[in-house]
């Protein structure tokens, strides 16, 4: 249980407590419980909706998404913030964009980035819920929670030391693929939302991950959690259009 326990306190801001300081294997293991975390997101979310469900949509709208991020302690937008100041003060260059993300800083263009994310995935949920589509509040923190253990065991982690190493260095190789895929598969099941879903997430996948190739040599714990807020902030619009 302990490594969902980690999963658990790292990605929400759920009440849970360790009963100590866990090993680098159960921080490893710990990815494994990552899209699960993302599914109970999901599930709360769409039990608020359904609470919330006689108020106006413009304020559903804006209260769901308060709750989206105050039940992730804006983990992933932190790194979103991070990496978008990085990128463009990085100016093409490796060791400048990595130095600038370890500055715990925001400059201008975090505050755009993250303004323009909040925009349009509260501009996404009013039209999914004027649409009648709450199923996205489900399959988009979902799927999004596959990724960063996908990214990790896909691509190199070019920041030594904390505990995106960790994890790295000790995901489960083995088990990590079939479970990523049987999440994968469950999502193909919500027929026409899933499956755009994996096609928009598949995609922003391999370019960010690419682009992260090309300047980097690999990912870090920031880009990881900005990869999360992008492509929720893409499946959202593209489940809206």
């Amino acid at each position: 249980m302990t490594p969902l326990l980690i999963a658990l306190q790292f990605l929400t801001r759920l009440p849970v407590r360790l009963a100590g300081m866990p090993t680098p294997a159960q921080l490893g293991r710990s990815l494994l419980w990552y899209p699960a975390v993302g599914l109970l997101l999901g599930l709360l979310l769409v039990t608020a909706q359904q609470l919330l469900a006689d108020v106006q949509v413009l304020l559903q709208a804006a209260l769901l998404l308060t709750l989206w991020v105050g039940l992730s302690g804006g983990l992933h937008l932190d790194g979103l913030a991070d990496s978008a100041d990085a990128w463009v003060g990085g100016m093409g260059d490796r060791e400048r964009t990595l130095a600038i993300m370890k500055d715990p800083r925001s400059g201008p263009m975090a505050v755009l980035v993250l303004a323009l994310l909040l925009l349009l995935k509260f501009a996404a949920l009013v039209a999914l819920l004027e649409a009648g589509e709450a199923l996205a509040l489900l399959l988009v923190p979902w799927l999004a929670r596959v990724l960063p253990p996908l990214l990790l065991l896909s691509t190199p982690y070019v920041r030594p030391g904390g505990l995106g190493q960790a994890l790295a260095d000790h995901l489960p190789r083995r088990q990590l693929p079939w479970l990523l895929a049987a999440h994968g598969v469950a999502i193909a099941l919500f027929g026409g939302p899933g499956l755009l879903a994996l096609l928009v997430a598949g995609l922003l996948f391999l370019w960010l991950r690419r682009l992260l190739r090309r300047r980097l040599g690999g990912t870090t714990g920031d880009t990881a959690g900005a990869l999360l807020e992008l492509t929720e902030c893409a499946m959202l619009v593209a489940l809206a259009l």
